[in-house]
């Protein structure tokens, strides 16, 4: 990662290992702060709507935490969804529902949501916004849906999979944004950053 001083510094409020790499794929200095925000959500919110909310409260709760001279600082909250047949998939609660999970995304399209939230910590000042993918998942019989469950990637990634890892071998296509579905898309932070004064690349 490239300490670009020149830029104001970056606080992540996530504890994803997934967002701090792909973060710190755009060489800009950023620190990680683990936001502790409060996830529950309402069934009548729309996907676009929770990703949103939960990227915002994720870097709210960082903001209003923070202490010492980061006044420079932007920070950035973001929450991804895998949505099927209008119904939000969640992360497994155990093996048993990963396999019940990928036994409906399997040979079927569904979307990807991911909010991204930026704030000031100077100023307060706030935008959020929202990317969607659609991917389309290979047919896959039980037994291979079970072998990859028992790899262990499914446990802590929504939806059941991880686009990244060995999930990428269930995957027929996708359309929009991959790092959408990976859980930031860079393409909208890097516009959004632009808005605070932070390029990724110069001569804006």
């Amino acid at each position: 990662m490239l300490n670009n001083t020149e830029q104001r510094p970056i606080i992540l409020a996530s504890t994803s290992p997934r967002r701090k790499e792909l973060i710190a794929s755009l060489h800009l200095a950023f620190e990680v702060i683990p936001s502790h925000a409060d996830e529950h959500t309402t069934s009548d919110w729309t996907p676009e709507q929770t990703v949103q909310e939960l990227a915002m409260r994720k870097a709210l709760a960082v903001y209003r935490g923070l202490e010492g001279n980061r006044q420079e600082a932007i920070i950035v909250g973001s929450d991804t969804v895998v949505v099927l047949d209008n119904e939000i998939l969640g992360k497994p609660v155990d093996a048993a529902d990963a396999e019940r999970m990928l036994s409906r995304l399997q040979g079927r399209e569904h979307r990807v949501f991911t909010g991204v939230a930026c704030i000031d910590a100077g100023t307060g000042h706030s935008v959020v916004h929202y990317r969607q993918t659609n991917v389309t998942m290979k047919e896959l019989s039980e037994a291979k849906i079970r072998a990859y469950v028992q790899t262990g990637e499914p446990s802590d990634k929504a939806g059941s999979y991880a686009i990244q890892g060995i999930g990428a071998s269930l995957i027929d296509h996708i359309e929009g944004c991959y790092f959408n579905v990976v859980g930031l898309p860079l393409s909208l932070l890097s516009d959004m950053l632009e808005g605070f004064g932070v390029y990724v690349l110069p001569g804006q």
